[in-house]
């Protein structure tokens, strides 16, 4: 691990703050200080700009319409951005940016590529993640959405289940299984679907906190062109794990700054309400405060791999599993503090979606309330604490692997 940057960094730093100087708002404190309207309105406006300065997919090959940045530059560009609290894209570019087009960029073929890429940084295709279903969700391979080839079209059917933005989206990428009769694994295929057609339904999910930016999507006789395989045939499921190690990598270097935002909330909040002498809790802010140190090292190791040109590999479990833990304990250790106040009132949609605050959000009872709600599936979503243990147990440390009742073949009436 090396825990310090090149001295060339120092410049592209500096270039970077003058770039939020010159183009933020009078005033900026953080998105997390805007209304959901004026968010939108901001992030739809924001995502322009980083377009026209080529700093949208800032790390993309410019021959693509990225900004050929190094990877260090990619890092120090993240940095800067969370300290300030400015997304680094557009609403849905977690997926269409971080996750597809990263997997594009591995997989695609030549044609791929310079078709959907630019799509993408344009914002004509929106993408959403086709993975879960109500029978394949930790146990992936057991996905059970078919798709048939006819002709030179694969013929979709089948269902999938927490579709994050889905609504949003006009595209989605599917793992569906096109070799029912190969092992589990071996039978999938990753495809690239347009939702604008008929045999594609979408329908919300309301979580328990209000939001339904989940959804169901079921597929009756959707189509996708042949060539839409990302990747060989069948060979879904390398595909498929290339863009998770992209999902959970994803901001490896600036974990800590957003949870370091979070952790002074909650001193503050203990200070507020005269509770930081208290022994215990002075034990709680010394565990948490040690987490986020230890968020930052993470990352720094992150950054090591990234600077020898690796793509993210099995070691991105560690921090998806280790801050999804942290952000349970911490809201959790806030509900405390707050007592019967933290049910008085709950919080906007002042908070990110998933992880932690983002920059700005007011340091309330009712925002604290909407962070532990939202930290509940931390430990489910992009693949269980339980599924990244075993990641972690058998392709980070190599132990052996673990006796699987579902391993062998597909099998269609489970």
């Amino acid at each position: 691990m090396q825990p310090t940057y090149p001295p060339e960094a120092s410049a592209f730093r500096a270039k970077i703050t003058d770039f939020l100087d010159e183009n933020l708002p009078t005033g900026w404190t953080g998105i997390g200080a805007l209304s959901e309207d004026e968010r939108t309105e901001f992030q739809s406006g924001w995502r322009q700009t980083l377009r026209a300065h080529d700093l949208l997919a800032p790390n993309w090959p410019a021959e693509y319409g990225g900004g050929g940045l190094t990877h260090i530059e990619q890092v120090i560009l993240n940095e800067e951005f969370a300290k300030r609290g400015v997304p680094t894209a557009g609403a849905n570019d977690g997926f269409s940016i971080g996750m597809v087009g990263n997997t594009i960029l591995v997989w695609g073929t030549p044609e791929q590529k310079a078709h959907y890429i630019p799509r993408i940084l344009d914002g004509v295709d929106v993408w959403c993640q086709g993975y879960s279903e109500p029978d394949a969700g930790s146990d992936l391979a057991n996905v059970g959405c078919r798709a048939e080839l006819d002709g030179d079209e694969w013929v979709i059917n089948g269902q999938k289940i927490w579709t994050s933005q889905g609504h949003t989206a006009n595209m989605i990428f599917v793992l569906a299984r096109t070799a029912p009769d190969h092992p589990k694994h071996a039978g999938i295929s990753f495809l690239l679907v347009g939702m604008d057609q008929p045999g594609v339904e979408m329908r919300p999910i309301t979580n328990m906190v209000g939001h339904d930016h989940f959804n169901e999507v079921f597929f009756s006789d959707a189509r996708c062109p042949k060539g839409n395989v990302l990747g060989d045939l069948n060979n879904g499921w390398a595909v498929g794990n290339t863009l998770l190690g992209f999902e959970r990598g994803v901001g490896a270097t600036t974990t800590s700054l957003s949870f370091g935002a979070e952790f002074d909330q909650f001193v503050e909040l203990a200070r507020d309400r005269g509770l930081s002498d208290d022994p215990h809790v002075r034990q709680q802010i010394a565990a948490f405060y040690t987490n986020v140190q230890i968020m930052r090292y993470r990352g720094m190791q992150a950054l090591t791999r990234y600077l020898r040109g690796d793509n993210p590999g099995p070691e991105s479990s560690i921090g998806k599993l280790f801050w999804s833990q942290h952000h349970q304990a911490i809201t959790e250790a806030a509900m405390h503090l707050l007592g019967a106040e933290a049910t008085t009132v709950y919080g906007t949609e002042s908070r990110s979606g998933l992880g932690p605050p983002v920059i700005g959000t007011a340091n309330t009872p009712g925002n604290w309330m909407a962070s532990f709600m939202i930290a509940r599936p931390g430990t489910i979503y992009a693949g269980t604490s339980e599924v990244q243990r075993n990641i972690v147990g058998e392709r980070v440390l190599g132990l052996p692997k673990e006796p699987r009742a579902d391993a062998g073949a597909w099998n269609e009436s489970r």
